[in-house]
């Protein structure tokens, strides 16, 4: 599972500064490349977490940590038949 965000979904309009959503569409690449080649076998997700009072999100964030871990703890906790190659916000697909 990768960590990205809604700043690197092409659907969204890359909003986030520069750098930080040219390396999260690259890294949404890298999912989609990944749950290609290696097939049903090894799920391979994105998750965005949303804004989370983290360090990096700082105090105003609108999501606890324990709200931004849920989606990702779900997709490390898949069924064999879950999904792979998607990208996931609150256990729900959005868009690239």
């Amino acid at each position: 599972m990768n960590v990205s965000s809604g700043w690197g979904s092409f659907e969204e309009g890359l909003t986030g500064p520069t750098a930080y959503s040219v390396s999260k569409a690259a890294l949404n690449a890298l999912t989609l490349g990944l749950a290609h080649h290696l097939g049903r076998n090894v799920k391979i997700n994105a998750v965005c977490p949303g804004w989370v009072r983290t360090r990096m999100g700082g105090a105003a964030a609108e999501r606890s940590p324990e709200q931004g871990a849920d989606t990702p703890v779900w997709l490390a906790t898949l069924p064999d038949d879950g999904p792979t190659g998607g990208f996931f916000r609150d256990r729900r697909p959005i868009q690239w």
